[in-house]
């Protein structure tokens, strides 16, 4: 058979095989601040269980990145306090334990959680440990700082970031905002919705 024929007679299955692969179910791929927006509330517990902001069923959720050798670290009181008064109208505080500014947070994830309820008797969600800065820096963070600006990007322990129940970030707070602060206790009210 001419090379001419094998040719024209291969061509048309070829033709067909490209033209009749299926598309991705999964459609194209988000671009990369879609995927870390679809991320950002995505965490794992201190328990090392799935913990999403989304599912929380909250109004409002306070993330707050903690360490248990700070000069912040009495914050966790006013935090548990606040956690207590404001939970049953819908917020949810959210601590994300980080060794990122000074080495002040070096324990193991069971060190943390037992730290903070001997301590404080923390009873909010705590996440493992993440970085929140950096290269290796939780999607939440960059979203945030996408979202609000460099105020976002936290600069040391107990950096504060409200968000809505649907995790969209609304407002941030730098690490000397008290959880009794008249302007971040406004902020979570209005965010409840009261």
């Amino acid at each position: 058979m001419p090379r001419s024929l094998i040719i024209a007679a291969i061509a048309p299955v070829c033709l067909g095989a490209l033209i009749t692969l299926p598309a991705s179910a999964e459609g194209p791929s988000p671009a990369p601040e879609q995927e870390t927006a679809m991320r950002a509330t995505e965490f794992t517990s201190i328990d090392g269980k799935p913990l999403d902001l989304t599912s929380l069923g909250a109004k409002a959720i306070l993330v707050v990145n903690t360490a248990s050798k700070c000069g912040y670290t009495p914050q966790y009181e006013g935090l548990q306090a606040l956690y207590e008064s404001k939970k049953k109208d819908g917020l949810i505080i959210v601590g994300v334990p980080s060794n990122d500014f000074g080495g002040q947070e070096p324990g193991t994830e069971a060190e943390v959680k037992t730290f903070c309820q001997i301590n404080y008797g923390v009873t909010f969600p705590l996440t493992k440990k993440y970085a929140v800065t950096g290269a290796d820096e939780h999607p939440f963070y960059l979203n945030a700082v996408d979202k609000l600006g460099d105020g976002a990007q936290p600069k040391w322990n107990f950096h504060k970031v409200l968000v809505s129940g649907g995790g969209a970030p609304l407002k941030a707070y730098p690490s000397a905002t008290k959880p009794s602060d008249p302007d971040l206790l406004a902020d979570i009210d209005a965010a409840l919705g009261g």
